[in-house]
């Protein structure tokens, strides 16, 4: 049975606060007073800050917690955050969000560093009763090789778990925030199925040439394609300007992996990480396993603002007509260097969502379906 103040929770649109410039009592102050009165409703707060508050970030916390009276937060820092059309880079910033929602309808995800053993013993019960499915919101280190395993860990244990989120970016520490300031695992929040969610993500990469069979491959080093040299057979699919200097792959072309069972084509794109010409060599940012299939890709700004169309499009057929916020992560890659100066990305979202409150971060690395994915964005929407 859901209480009535459950029923509000349900339907009160998120408020939201941003800025930038300053110092962390100014931010503070400008978000709280873009807000307004907090809304009674309210009792889970997402906040967002650029690398430059990392030194006072327990302070912002422990500010916003006496300020709205909302004791649960979840969050992290970006080298860029974003808020409804506005990013933000190479400046303190602050993005935050009050949400409601129903009575005992989430649980913090506190920090986690090797097994999940301690969180599923003591939400066990939460676990089995709230619902066929629970939604994550996660934020990983960088810095910690651990989060990949703890993200399948969730996958396998957590019933009906659907996970998103984004790997914290920064010049310093890496901060994440879950209840309190915390760092070096993973870590976020979980809701259960009496929260409406949909969600999606977009790629900023395009597949080129042809998917192949790794015949050949040790660790991270890709040997052999379809039992020819791994070298050979990337110089003929990238073109022959590539081909013929292939310091320009750099930053331009990426390997893909097909997502298996995917119906969309969906594939997670992974850094090109070294070539070696002498022994037709490459290197990926990823463990590779013999047998299984690689494409390669390369970044295409307008391959990316039109799958941000296609992605927004979707969402808007599935979201109804009272979205009451939403989260957006999108990779460091993407912004400023793929969409141009001026906020555009987040702009094109604000131009099919409306004035939608978003919030976010550009990140080392997303989260979508319990999986780690490079160069896309992930837009989820409560309703």
């Amino acid at each position: 049975m859901v209480t009535m103040a459950g029923e509000e929770a349900k339907r009160a649109r998120f408020q939201l606060g941003h800025a930038s410039g300053g110092t962390a009592e100014t931010l503070i102050a400008q978000c709280l007073a873009q807000i307004g009165p907090v809304d009674p409703t309210a009792n889970f707060g997402f906040v967002y800050a650029t690398d430059a508050l990392v030194p006072t970030l327990s302070r912002v916390l422990a500010d916003l917690q006496r300020e709205t009276g909302i004791a649960l937060w979840t969050g992290t820092t970006g080298l860029g955050i974003c808020a409804t059309g506005q990013e933000y880079y190479d400046e303190p910033a602050l993005a935050i969000m009050l949400a409601s929602f129903p009575d005992d309808a989430l649980r913090i995800l506190p920090l986690q560093r090797e097994s999940l053993d301690a969180f599923l013993h003591k939400q066990d019960n939460w676990l089995k009763t709230a619902g066929p499915g629970h939604f994550g919101v996660l934020h990983a280190d960088p810095t910690q090789a651990t989060a990949a395993t703890l993200i399948e860990l969730i996958r396998t244990q957590v019933p009906g778990a659907f996970c998103v989120g984004g790997v914290t970016s920064s010049r310093t520490t890496h901060l994440q925030i879950a209840g309190d300031t915390v760092v070096s695992g993973l870590s976020g929040v979980f809701f259960s199925s009496a929260v409406s969610v949909i969600t999606s993500h977009t790629q900023g990469c395009t597949p080129i040439g042809t998917p192949h069979v790794m015949t050949s491959c040790e660790q991270n080093v890709l040997k052999e394609l379809d039992d020819r040299p791994a070298l050979e057979v990337f110089r003929e699919e990238v073109g022959t300007v590539i081909a013929h200097d292939l310091s320009r792959a750099g930053g331009y072309i990426f390997a893909s992996f097909p997502v298996p069972g995917s119906d969309t084509g969906d594939y997670m794109v992974r850094n090109l990480l070294g070539i070696d010409p002498a022994q037709q060599r490459l290197a990926i940012g990823e463990m590779l396993t013999p047998g299984s299939l690689i494409q390669f890709c390369r970044r295409d700004g307008n391959t990316a603002r039109s799958d941000l169309h296609r992605m927004l499009a979707d969402l808007k057929t599935r979201m109804g007509s009272a979205p009451r916020g939403a989260l957006y992560y999108s990779c460091l890659g993407r912004g400023r260097h793929q969409f141009g100066d001026q906020s555009q990305e987040l702009r094109l979202i604000q131009e099919a969502l409306g004035d939608l409150p978003v919030v976010g971060f550009f990140a080392n690395g997303e989260i979508f379906h319990n999986r780690l994915y490079a160069y896309t964005g992930v837009l989820t929407v409560f309703c």
